[in-house]
Order: C-alpha cells, then structure tokens, then sequence
C-alpha cells in the first residue's frame, strides 16, 4: 500500500507539470478558432461558442497574408540542409575525435563542448556582419551559419555514443578492405542510428522555431521563415491580428509535433547514449 501511494504522488506532480505545459498551446489553438473581438476581450480564456467561432478562416487568413508557401519553402530548406549538415560533419568529428585521441582531437573536443555555453548574443551582431559580408546571407548558405551553433551539442552526444562503440567491428572491416570512409558509412552509421534520429530532432526544433538568428543574418526584404512571417501579423500603433497570428503559430507547431511524435521513442534513447556512454 505504501509503494502505491509512493508512485501516485509522482504521477500526480508529473501530470499537473504536463497540464502547465499544455495549456498555453491548447489555449492558442481554441483562440485559433475564435473571431477577432472575442480573443481581444476578456473572451480569451474562453472556449469557442457559437457567437465566437470563426471555423478556419484565420487559417485562411494567415496562408494568405503571410505567404506562406513562400515562407515554408525557406524554412524547410533551411532546417533539412541545416540538420543534414550537422549530423553528417559532427558525426565525423566526434569519429575523429575519439579514434584519433590526441591533443589535437582533445582541444577540438573541449571547444565544441565550451560553445554551448558561449550566449548568442554575445556574437550576434558580429555574426551578422561576417554573414553578411561572406553572402550567407540567403535560406541556401544560412546552414553553414547554423553548423558553427549546432556543432557543440551534436559533437558532445556523436562524441559519447561512439566512444561505446566497438572498435574490433571497425578494425575487421578495415582488415577486409574497407576504406575509412566505407567504414564510416557502413559501419558506424547503422551503430549510430539512435544518436543520429535524437540529434536530428533536438536541431530541427531548434532550426525550425528559431526568430533571432535568421531575421539577423538573412535579407528579410526577400526571405521570410515561418517564425520571421508570423511578426508581420503586429502591425502600427500596437495593434496585432490575434487570429491570424495564432493561428499562424499552430501552423508552424503542428510539423515540429508530427516529427516528435513519429520519432520520439529514439530521443531519450539517444540522448542518454550519447551523454553516459564512454
């Protein structure tokens, strides 16, 4: 009897931290469905009626404002070649690192882990000069800018799995005639699956709702992300289209949920790999 009041207190906490979380994307969701004047007022916390509902029109509107075929173009061609770019260079670098060992391999090691600590604001309008002065400024070179942020993590989790790996697979297939990049493909790529699915995720996410980085580097006169669209819905003297724009951000939520839900069996998996391993 006591164990079992042990384990309901847990699952009590637990479910009330899951409704915390919940809520504000429920509530933009109901408001989403709502007509102007009732998310203005002190309607907002309430749930859609019959004199509130607006159906999808404030889908329709959003679509149509912010142009959003355009605007999801370049933020799905600068999230895939971003995190494609990540996993595959990080990859090699935590192989490297680990096989290699040195204090080369090391150095490199301890500065990819101290760039996650490093804040981005402290480099943001550096940043934006050297994009900009090097023409990373467009949705097709903006991934380069984003492999320097995503490396520290992606290297810190590649880094840990691959020191658990085994090496005597590597060496056999190196003694059949494999060289190091079929190896690295064939090999260690399938042992790296897990890490490779929950880094994926981590960086999509990230790459996908990130607002600061692409509105300092990119030319916002002709590219929008999804994130950069949304703010347009905020126009003069304050005044902001609440529906549009909520429903605007359940747009750009709903293929980050899609993505998570499809793959979130690998994310812890993953993520303890990476970081206990070695």
């Amino acid at each position: 009897m006591a164990d079992k009041k042990k384990s309901i207190i847990p699952t009590i906490i637990l479910t009330i931290i899951s409704i915390i979380w919940i809520y504000p994307i429920v509530m933009i969701l109901f408001n989403s469905l709502k007509v102007e004047s009732a998310i203005t007022t002190s309607g907002v916390f309430q749930l859609p009626t019959s004199e509130t509902w607006n159906g999808i029109q404030n889908f329709v509107a959003s679509v149509t404002q912010m142009d959003f075929l355009k605007s999801f173009w370049y933020s799905l061609v600068i999230s895939v070649m971003s995190v494609v770019l990540i996993l595959l260079c990080c990859s090699m670098c935590a192989w490297y690192i680990v096989r290699v060992n040195g204090t080369l391999s090391k150095v490199l090691y301890y500065l990819c882990v101290f760039s996650m600590v490093v804040p981005f604001q402290m480099v943001m309008f550096t940043l934006a000069k050297t994009a900009d002065t090097l023409r990373l400024n467009s949705p097709y070179t903006i991934c380069i800018v984003y492999l320097g942020f995503g490396a520290g993590l992606a290297v810190f989790m590649f880094t840990g799995f691959v020191k658990g790996s085994p090496l005597e697979i590597e060496e056999a297939a190196m003694i059949d005639g494999c060289s190091p990049l079929q190896v690295f493909f064939k090999i260690l790529i399938p042992i790296l699956k897990p890490t490779i699915i929950s880094t994926a995720i981590l960086e999509l996410m990230w790459v996908w709702n990130d607002y600061l980085l692409p509105t300092l580097v990119l030319d916002i006169k002709k590219y929008k992300t999804i994130p950069m669209a949304i703010q347009y819905f905020r126009g003069s003297y304050g005044h902001v289209q609440m529906g549009p724009m909520m429903a605007s951000i359940m747009i750009d939520i709903i293929p980050i949920v899609i993505v998570y839900l499809v793959c979130q069996k690998y994310i812890i998996e993953g993520v303890v790999a990476g970081a206990v391993k070695g």
